[in-house]
Order: structure tokens, then C-alpha cells, then sequence
């Protein structure tokens, strides 16, 4: 068995959730993720696309302006967000975004890493989704971040495949 491959099953296993995560570095240093979300390919795309679709899994208060230089943001608090810049999309195939770390790593959030998302019929009611993250530098706040959004992004794709097996989230329980 393969280290990586070891990897993905170990972490698999402790987030006890139907992502699988990948921590690649070569030919570079990225973060892979992977879930099968129970919806067809065109509700997932609009689960992703839309501020009704966002709010529905990822939180209460979201935008997006699907163009290449568009939010795609989550609004946490009113000094935490999240997501980013869009850099383009292909419709119901891919959207990239020059991503947004946490603000605890500043110099990660403005330098920002390339984050592509990739969306694939996996029959008539499953999609594919594949999270790519990419652009990573080296040193200890890189590093923190990737560990960080190692363990992040999955609980982020875990949401998204909730919201279709259990219905939209109800944002009102989190005040």
C-alpha cells in the first residue's frame, strides 16, 4: 500500500464522513477532495452557483456573482469570511476560485491559493464533485493552512453532501 493511499484511508476513516482527502506533493504541493453527492448534476451545480443554493448548505449568509472576477463568499461573522475571487467556470463542469484562507493565516488569505472545483454526472441522480487546491508555498504558515484545509474543505464537501440527504440546513439553530 502506497503512503498516499494509506493517507486517504486513514483520514477517511477518523472524519467519519464520505469525502476522501488526498494530500499530494508532486508534481506539486495540493490538496485533493472527492465526494459523490446524491443529487443530479444540475442541482449540485446550482447548490454551488446560486446564493439560495449556497445558503442552503454552506451558511446563512452567502453571495455570488458568477463571472470571472465575482464573489463566491461566506459571510461567518462580520470579520470572518470565506471563499473568494472567481477566476472562471465552465457550466456544470468547473469553477475555480483564488481562495481565501482563514484569517488566522494572513499571509496565506492574501497571497491565496487556486481552488478548482470539478463537477461530474455520476449517473442520473449522483454527482461527482472533485475539490483541487493548488498554489501552495512553502513555510510554517503555509503549512498550518494546509493542515488546516486538509481537515476544513472535507467538513466543507460534507456539508454539501448532507444538504441532499437530509434537506437544506436550517441556519436559524446557529444564532
Amino acid at each position: 500500500m502506497t503512503p498516499a493511499f494509506a493517507l486517504v484511508l486513514t483520514l477517511a476513516a477518523q472524519a467519519a464522513a464520505p469525502v476522501t482527502v488526498e494530500q499530494l506533493t508532486a508534481p506539486e504541493k495540493a490538496l485533493r477532495f472527492e465526494v459523490t453527492v446524491p443529487a443530479p448534476l444540475d442541482e449540485v451545480w446550482a447548490a454551488f452557483t446560486t446564493r439560495d443554493g449556497l445558503q442552503a448548505w454552506l451558511w446563512k449568509d452567502c453571495r455570488v456573482d458568477l463571472r470571472p472576477g465575482g464573489d463566491w463568499i461566506v459571510q461567518y461573522t462580520p470579520t470572518a469570511t470565506g471563499g473568494g475571487t472567481i477566476v472562471s467556470f465552465e457550466p456544470r463542469r468547473e469553477i475555480v476560485i483564488r481562495a481565501l484562507a482563514p484569517e488566522q493565516f494572513p499571509t496565506v488569505r492574501k497571497v491565496r491559493t487556486n481552488a478548482t472545483f470539478r463537477f461530474e454526472a455520476a449517473g442520473p441522480k449522483a454527482t461527482r464533485v472533485t475539490l483541487l487546491q493548488t498554489g501552495w508555498q512553502a513555510g510554517e504558515e503555509w503549512d498550518a493552512a494546509y493542515a488546516y484545509l486538509a481537515k476544513g474543505n472535507a467538513q466543507l464537501l460534507t456539508q454539501l453532501q448532507r444538504r441532499f440527504v437530509s434537506g437544506p440546513i436550517d441556519w436559524s439553530r446557529y444564532q
